[in-house]
């Protein structure tokens, strides 16, 4: 029996590997189709969503069957149920990636995304998907921490991005293009903050404390 909780906890991981992987896809793909105009790369990242909503079913559906047949305590309570909590922020990101990917059918960046810190924003929010979820199946605590950390320079550049954008507008520029930047320099920040959600539970799952920001 033993055995088979421990199997199964193994399922849970990859399952939450796979889930990661999927969403840093989706943002990769939604970010490149708006920087390149690629509308397959923004279909793809729609399709990539559809995907990540079955990862969380079926995630779902193990954490409730370790649950109920298998009754963990301690450690593996925690492990568990941090999981169905990420899972819902890697749900949130997928959604986000779709939204991108929305807009970016509509419009592509120009040489004004060239004066903004977009492309660092998408950068770092990848990168923080990625890391959280590495630290939780790594057992990673430091790696934890330093999601969470990178979570204020995703702020910061928001906060750069929305002060250009701005004095752009000020300046007589393309108000709707402007916009639209807006908003999916928002939806990064957004990610940004599911990734700092995720390492959160990360810590919460390793150490039995959660600190909400």
């Amino acid at each position: 029996m033993r055995d088979r909780f421990h199997e199964q906890l193994q399922q849970l991981s990859e399952a939450l590997i796979t889930m990661g992987a999927l969403c840093e896809e989706a943002i990769s793909d939604a970010a490149k189709s708006y920087f390149t105009g690629d509308r397959r790369l923004g279909e793809r990242a729609g399709q990539l969503e559809q995907q990540i909503d079955q990862q969380q079913r079926d995630i779902e559906s193990l954490c409730m069957q370790l649950l109920l047949r298998q009754q963990p305590v301690a450690r593996d309570l925690r492990t568990i149920s941090a999981s169905m909590r990420m899972i819902s922020d890697m749900e949130r990101i997928g959604d986000q990636a779709a939204d991108i990917a929305e807009i970016a059918r509509d419009v592509q960046a120009g040489k004004l995304a060239d004066e903004t810190p977009m492309g660092d924003m998408a950068r770092t929010a990848i990168s923080m998907v990625t890391d959280s979820v590495d630290a939780f199946v790594r057992e990673d605590l430091d790696l934890a921490h330093q999601v969470i950390a990178r979570d204020d320079r995703v702020d910061q550049l928001f906060l750069n991005m929305r002060k250009q954008l701005a004095n752009m507008i000020g300046r007589g520029e393309d108000a709707s293009a402007c916009l639209d930047m807006l908003m999916i320099a928002k939806y990064f920040e957004r990610i940004g903050d599911h990734a700092c959600n995720i390492a959160q539970w990360v810590e919460y799952a390793l150490t039995g404390q959660y600190e909400d920001d």
